[in-house]
């Protein structure tokens, strides 16, 4: 695996958990972005967001635009694989 899929899989899985522990599962990408930095991922804008649309596509949360501004709502499945009860390719696997 390289440096970048270990990167990659470890945004989408701090995305997760972020979701999992925010009020009402739910952050919007400028929250989502300063998590990642606090994280040591300082990406752009854009990367989160396509991020934000590739958990969508794997059923992991869901998404809405609300005047602009794209909010995430982890799904089950999704707070499963936060919690490290399933496992999805592309998301790092939490450790106990």
């Amino acid at each position: 695996m390289s440096m970048h899929e270990v990167l990659q899989q470890d945004r989408r899985l701090v995305m997760l958990r972020v979701l999992n522990e925010s009020p009402a599962y739910t952050a919007n990408e400028s929250i989502l972005d300063s998590s990642l930095d606090a994280y040591g991922h300082r990406i752009s804008r854009d990367l989160v967001l396509s991020e934000m649309h590739w958990l969508q596509e794997q059923g992991l949360i869901t998404c809405k635009d609300m005047s602009g501004t794209l909010v995430a709502t982890i799904t089950q499945r999704g707070s499963d694989v936060a919690e490290g009860q399933a496992t999805h390719p592309g998301v790092k696997r939490p450790r106990p």
